[in-house]
């Protein structure tokens, strides 16, 4: 599944003409016009990376960049701030807030593209020696065994492909039609209620005696690995 892009923009035809190139490559994308907006959806649906303005409405981009930032959740979020200001005091100050990269506008489309792709390159998560860690559960990929904590966890196959899927995305959002096309591929037509049965699977495989529930569910979006609905 291609990465899920959030824009932070208030001029809407740059928004929009963002959105049609990202989506045109295939990305996932969300939109924000304004800074309260862009962390609302943030909390929401954790993007994989963000495209963000600096002159926003309501909170500008610096401010959004250092709430971020401060979250242990978006701590590591890649952020690449657009803005007028091409002083180097500003790249600076931009840099030193938490942005990972710099645009000054007008800037290059290309340029853009090809930056965001060199970025979630740099990010892609890559398992160590086969292996998948979050929370107390860990996931032996090689050897296709699950633990939670020092208890084996029995999957079937399904339920062990959606397992993997949310521990390599952790904390985001995704909708029933998106784990279709992540877990049973694109090409196969099942119902999307079929989701919530291999997700009461996996609960009530996961989940012993006195073990959190783990997954969360969000109301009209779906399902999430998030280890705060354990806390």
């Amino acid at each position: 599944m291609k990465p899920l892009i959030l824009i932070v923009e208030d001029e809407a035809a740059l928004a929009t003409m963002l959105r049609y190139n990202l989506e045109k490559e295939g990305y996932r994308v969300c939109e924000a016009g304004d800074g309260e907006e862009a962390l609302t959806l943030v909390s929401e649906r954790k993007p994989d990376l963000v495209v963000l303005d600096w002159m926003l409405p309501s909170l500008s981009g610096i401010e959004v960049c250092r709430q971020l930032r401060r979250k242990p959740a978006t701590r590591e979020l890649p952020i690449i701030m657009l803005t007028a200001r091409g002083e180097e005091g500003d790249k600076i100050r931009g840099l030193n807030t938490g942005a990972d990269d710099y645009m000054t506008k007008p800037f290059s489309l290309p340029e853009l593209m090809a930056r965001i792709r060199a970025m979630l390159r740099r990010v892609q998560p890559v398992p160590q020696k086969g292996m998948l860690e979050y929370g107390d559960i860990a996931m032996d990929l090689a050897a296709h065994r699950v633990t939670r904590g020092d208890r084996p966890v029995h999957l079937g196959p399904t339920e062990f492909r959606l397992l993997q899927f949310f521990m390599q995305h952790p904390g985001n959002v995704f909708s029933r039609e998106e784990l279709l096309n992540a877990v049973w591929g694109p090409d196969i037509y099942v119902e999307p209620r079929t989701v919530d049965v291999h997700i009461r699977r996996l609960r009530k495989a996961l989940n012993g005696d006195n073990d959190a529930d783990i997954i969360r569910t969000v109301r009209a979006a779906g399902y999430a690995l998030d280890s705060e609905q354990a806390a």
